[in-house]
């Protein structure tokens, strides 16, 4: 149970994980992460944030272990680079997460976009944006699926300072109103003091927390 005295969302349990032909990457650990809360998963490069992130997303299933998702949440991800399919305009990019481009989504996804201060580029493709403006378009579409469970691996890196600071307070709305859950690696003070964010260290070979 996570200690904020909240239904925990998210559990994971890490037995063992490795590479083929590498030394052990993560060690024994568990961890919960609770409705309303946010955790961040902190250490040294390398010591394996991101592939605990892509364990607890379901995308790495080579470990020993398991995750649990609650009941009927929805969990969405972004990753350290933003994805975005480049012949999707960027409206089009957050429009397909809710299923579709209808009239009714591509709204939705103008909306969403002028969250992030993208208003006015949603008819822009991915090759026409800077790296910091197609982040958060992988932010807005991250968002535009009302997720339970958000997870970010370095989402607000290379974001200047107001757009960094936006971001996060869309977020930080996101937890306080829908009560949304977040698991995140940055290496960023300001976005975890921001989401007033739990700390689990990682560290030694294999990691664990300590």
């Amino acid at each position: 149970m996570s200690p904020v005295g909240r239904p925990d969302r998210l559990c994971v349990r890490v037995d063992a994980k490795s590479w083929p032909g590498a030394q052990p990457l993560l060690g024994r650990l568990e961890f919960a992460v609770a409705e309303g809360e946010a955790v961040a998963l902190c250490g040294a490069s390398g010591c394996g944030k991101s592939t605990l992130l892509s364990i607890a997303a379901g995308l790495d299933r080579e470990f020993s272990g398991r995750v649990d998702l609650a009941d009927g949440l929805r969990l969405s991800m972004v990753f350290q680079t933003p994805r975005l399919l480049p012949w999707r305009t960027a409206a089009e990019n957050v429009a397909l997460a809710m299923g579709g481009v209808d009239r009714e989504s591509l709204y939705r996804a103008e909306r969403m976009l002028e969250v992030f201060g993208l208003g006015g580029q949603g008819t822009s493709r991915p090759g026409q944006l800077s790296l910091g403006m197609a982040r958060r378009v992988a932010l807005a579409r991250a968002m535009a699926v009302r997720p339970d469970v958000l997870l970010l691996d370095e989402a607000f890196v290379s974001l200047d300072e107001a757009a960094a600071v936006q971001a996060r307070d869309a977020v930080r709305a996101e937890i306080a109103g829908r009560g949304l859950s977040v698991l995140m690696v940055s290496h960023g003070g300001a976005d975890l003091d921001a989401l007033s964010a739990r700390r689990l260290q990682l560290a030694g070979r294999p990691a664990v927390l300590e």
